[in-house]
C-alpha cells in the first residue's frame, strides 16, 4: 500500500510538472513576434527600426509625424479631395494594429472645406539602403488610393516632417522617390510598385511593376522592398514583381543613395464611391533591417 502511495504521489506530481511546463510555453509563445521577418535570404538580417504598433490610442510621436498642409492651391496633387489631419479620427492604435482611415465628412481646414478626410504619416526615422517589410491591409472602395512609400529626405515640400528641420533643397521628382506599395480601389487587387526620378515621373512613369494577389483589403499581406547600392526589389509574399536596376546610374536614373524616409497615406480620389463612408489601412508592423 505504502508503494503504491509513492507512485500516486509520483505520478501527480509529473502531472503538475508537466502542466506548469505547458502553460509556461504558451505564455511565453505570447512574447513572440506576431510573424517572423523573412530576413533569412536578405543581405539585410540586423533589425534598425520598427513599430509593431502596440498599445492603445494616439500613434507613437517619436516615431511619426502627421503632415496637413495643404500644397499651393489648397488641394492635393492629381486632383484628390481629402484632407490629411492630425486627430486620431483618421490614424490611430487599436489591438496591436495601426488604422489609417479615410472618411466621408465635411471638414474644414486651412481654409478649404473638404469633404473627405484621411491621414499622411512622415516616419521620423530616414536610412539609406535596406529591407522595408510591411504586413498590412488595404482599405476598400472605388476611388480609395493607398500608398506605403518613401522619399528622400531633401525633398522640398512645405509642410513635410524633413522639410521642417531645413533638409528641404530638391524639387520632386529629381529628389526621387519609392513606391513600395499603391493599392487602387478602382482596379481591386492589383498591387504596384514604381520608382520615380527625373527620367520617369508624371505622364513619363516607365519604371513600375506589380501583381493581383488575393483578399487585399480582407487578409494580411507583407510588402516588402530590399534597396541595395545597385537595385531596388519589390515583392509581396516573397514573390517579386519589379525589380530596378537601370544599367546608367547618374543624378537623374539613380539619385537612392542617400537617406529616405517613410509615407504611410491614403489618398481619396475625385470619382470616389458616392457610396463610399469610411475604410482603413490597417497595418500589422513595419520593420527596416541594415
Amino acid at each position: 500500500m505504502k508503494q503504491a502511495l509513492i507512485y500516486i504521489t509520483v505520478a501527480i506530481s509529473l502531472m503538475l510538472l508537466s502542466s506548469s511546463f505547458f502553460k509556461s510555453t504558451s505564455s511565453d509563445t505570447k512574447t513572440l513576434p506576431k510573424i517572423t521577418s523573412s530576413i533569412q535570404d536578405s543581405k539585410f538580417n540586423t533589425l534598425v527600426w520598427a513599430d509593431e504598433f502596440d498599445g492603445e490610442g494616439a500613434i507613437n510621436p517619436e516615431k511619426w509625424f502627421r503632415q496637413t498642409q495643404l500644397p499651393p492651391g489648397g488641394s492635393w496633387w492629381g486632383g484628390l479631395v481629402q484632407h490629411y489631419t492630425n486627430r486620431n479620427d483618421n490614424s490611430y492604435v487599436k489591438d496591436g494594429f495601426l488604422n489609417l482611415v479615410a472618411k466621408k465628412e465635411e471638414y474644414e481646414d486651412q481654409g478649404e472645406i473638404k469633404q473627405y478626410t484621411s491621414a499622411r504619416l512622415n516616419s521620423k526615422f530616414a536610412f539609406t539602403h535596406g529591407k522595408v517589410e510591411v504586413r498590412a491591409k488595404m482599405p476598400e472602395g472605388i476611388g480609395t488610393w493607398p500608398a506605403i512609400w518613401m522619399l528622400n529626405t531633401n525633398i522640398n515640400e512645405d509642410g513635410a516632417y524633413w522639410d521642417n528641420q531645413g533638409l528641404g533643397t530638391v524639387k520632386w521628382p529629381y529628389c526621387g522617390e519609392i513606391d513600395i506599395l499603391e493599392h487602387w480601389g478602382k482596379n481591386q487587387d492589383y498591387v504596384s510598385s514604381a520608382v520615380h526620378n527625373g527620367s520617369s515621373y508624371g505622364d513619363k512613369v516607365k519604371n513600375l511593376g506589380g501583381q493581383t494577389i488575393k483578399n487585399a483589403s480582407t487578409e494580411f499581406h507583407i510588402y516588402a522592398l530590399e534597396w541595395t547600392s545597385e537595385k531596388m526589389i519589390f515583392s509581396i509574399d516573397g514573390i517579386a514583381h519589379f525589380t530596378y536596376n537601370p544599367s546608367i546610374k547618374n543624378t537623374e536614373t539613380w539619385p537612392y543613395d542617400t537617406d529616405y524616409y517613410l509615407i504611410l497615406n491614403i489618398a481619396v480620389e475625385s470619382e470616389i464611391d458616392q457610396n463610399f463612408i469610411e475604410s482603413p489601412m490597417v497595418v500589422d508592423y513595419i520593420r527596416i533591417f541594415q
